[in-house]
């Protein structure tokens, strides 16, 4: 295997095993948390108890209410005072959901639910609104039927020797003898396309394993924050995050990444993590975002309420929460469509030949 295709170090281990230890405190810190509850003995179990004591979960814990009033003017304060207006205690539990709902949306974060047996509140206008610039029907075109599969993804060589890598969902896992295994099939392409269109997230720790085969040395790919207390600028110092490159096989050529809108939370960060790869290029449309990461708590009635609590920046600081940008906004047009053909693909080839 030739040295400047790949790289295979067999001796840092401990220092990536150092890196990974780090990822799993942070994993940890994110997702294996316990539940918070409101104080049952503070709001009662009626309709305005439930909305005040939903309304106080946000102000105390949410993360991003500052920077949501500097980016649209949000005021937490005003949205209480309008969804308080809107409440009786007449009004049945499909009404206050409906009206609790609407509430969180004024958030504008799809990491923002309310959940309850009859129904789940969620804010889906990050990508609902926008263009897919995806298609199965394309896709298939593309594979064919003798695509490889290993774990959590697809892969196949394409016709002018280029590699693809689709990764539909980071809830489904890869291990790293799969990612050695696709790799290597694909040592002699002339440049690796990696599709996480349509990925809407999963677990953080497979967006690493996968981006820290595009690494070559310890890179800074962020900071992240912790919540310090109630008021809406109570955060601990910004601490750094660092990806350390995989101890197996890696890619050290010309690499594209393909994203839509519907790129969001634990993807868009995968997406973060490679814009700070030199050798990785970003094309498609701005990504959903979801820079925050999820805590949950519980209303008096029941219901339970996931909320973004833990801020992500990118290694220049920059709040990730509403996307960030391609290196090359390219949108799948009608035309190519028409003809069978994946603008996106088909750019991100151009660009690879080059």
């Amino acid at each position: 295997m030739a040295h400047h295709q790949f790289s295979h170090i067999g001796f840092r281990r401990q220092a990536l095993e150092k890196g990974r230890r780090f990822m799993f405190i942070v994993y940890c810190l994110i997702f294996i948390v316990p539940v918070s509850c409101v104080d049952e003995e503070e709001f009662d179990n009626t309709p305005q108890g439930n909305m005040e004591a939903l309304w106080k979960i946000i102000d105390e814990h949410y993360c991003f209410l500052n920077y949501k009033h500097e980016a649209y003017g949000l005021d937490w304060d005003q949205v209480h005072e309008k969804y308080r207006a809107q409440i009786n205690n007449n009004m049945t539990n499909q009404q206050l959901f409906e009206v609790l709902t609407n509430m969180l949306a004024e958030l504008r974060d799809g990491h923002v639910n309310l959940t309850a047996a009859h129904d789940y509140g969620r804010y889906w206008a990050w990508y609902e609104d926008y263009p897919t610039n995806f298609s199965d029907t394309l896709l298939r075109r593309y594979f064919g039927t003798d695509y490889r599969i290993a774990a959590g993804i697809n892969y196949r060589i394409l016709d002018d020797n280029i590699g693809y890598i689709r990764y539909a969902s980071f809830n489904n896992a890869v291990g790293e003898g799969n990612l050695n295994e696709a790799l290597m099939h694909m040592m002699l392409c002339q440049g690796l396309i990696i599709d996480i269109r349509s990925n809407s997230g999963g677990m953080l720790t497979n967006a690493e394993k996968l981006a820290a085969r595009f690494c070559q040395q310890r890179t800074l790919i962020g900071y992240y924050q912790h919540k310090t207390g109630p008021a809406h600028n109570d955060f601990s110092a910004r601490e750094p995050l660092y990806l350390e490159p995989s101890a197996n096989i890696r890619w050290n050529k010309p690499a594209v990444l393909l994203t839509n809108r519907h790129v969001y939370s634990a993807a868009n960060e995968f997406a973060v993590y490679m814009q700070a790869m030199p050798l990785v290029t970003i094309v498609g449309d701005h990504t959903g975002g979801g820079a925050g990461m999820p805590f949950n708590s519980s209303l008096p009635n029941g219901w339970n309420v996931r909320f973004s609590a833990v801020p992500m920046f990118d290694a220049q600081g920059h709040s990730a929460e509403f996307g960030i940008d391609p290196d090359y906004n390219v949108q799948q047009t009608d035309a190519d469509f028409a003809r069978g053909e994946d603008t996106l693909i088909e750019f991100a080839r151009r660009l690879l030949a080059q």
